[in-house]
């Protein structure tokens, strides 16, 4: 089956966009990038996100986080939906967003993504994108993959959020817990010994203790 598992490479794919022709790994150049996919153009699922996403635009930069979408129009019908997005936003009808957004008229990248949703068909009875959400990290590596259907929109609060628990986690021997927000307390791996902890956490660890008198329920405030 077509579609990137975590851990896989990203495909060094070439497209036509709104800001220009693109070659995926240059684009990513040393950055995190997310790649999310849109079912049309002019639809109204996808106008609040894509308004959603351009208002969050400056938060993802200043994570070191380049977007880009993908929708199966043509580069034309993108620049002219700008404008409508642009509007619901309340900001001037401009033809550009603050990324680009991927032609994908023919779907043959969705279909290599695997980002099609067979239950949403258009007038011709062919599949629509799903709503897809891929981070990669700088090393160009599916670290995070979230797919909608093309009927519920996503939460870009929630995006945010995630990318901060995978930046944090990628260099910091923690996990975040449920529901965990920056600034609240991580939890210290299991596979990281308690003298090394030590080490590592001087904010210190605390430790839950549980009826099985097991000690993996660890916290430490999150580290800088």
């Amino acid at each position: 089956m077509p579609g990137l598992l975590l851990g896989d490479e990203a495909p060094n794919f070439e497209a036509d966009t709104t800001h220009g022709p693109i070659r995926f790994h240059d684009f990513l150049g040393d950055s995190w990038g997310i790649l999310f996919s849109h079912p049309r153009d002019f639809t109204p699922v996808c106008t609040t996100e894509l308004g959603r996403a351009a208002k969050l635009a400056p938060e993802f930069s200043k994570r070191n986080v380049k977007m880009i979408a993908l929708s199966i129009d043509s580069v034309q019908d993108h620049l002219s939906w700008c404008k409508d997005i642009n509007a619901y936003n309340g900001d001037q009808p401009a033809e550009k967003l603050p990324f680009p957004i991927i032609a994908d008229k023919n779907r043959e990248l969705a279909v290599k993504l695997g980002m099609l949703d067979p239950d949403e068909l258009d007038k011709d009875g062919m599949p629509l994108t799903a709503r897809v959400v891929f981070v990669f990290g700088p090393d160009k590596k599916l670290k995070l993959s979230i797919l909608y259907p093309a009927t519920t929109g996503r939460n870009f609060d929630e995006i945010l959020r995630v990318v901060d628990s995978l930046q944090l986690t990628a260099y910091k021997k923690v996990a975040t817990p449920v529901d965990w927000k920056p600034g609240d307390s991580v939890m210290v791996v299991p596979s990281l010994p308690e003298e090394e902890a030590k080490k590592l956490f001087p904010k210190g660890i605390f430790t839950k203790e549980l009826p099985s008198g097991k000690k993996y329920l660890r916290y430490t405030p999150q580290p800088e």
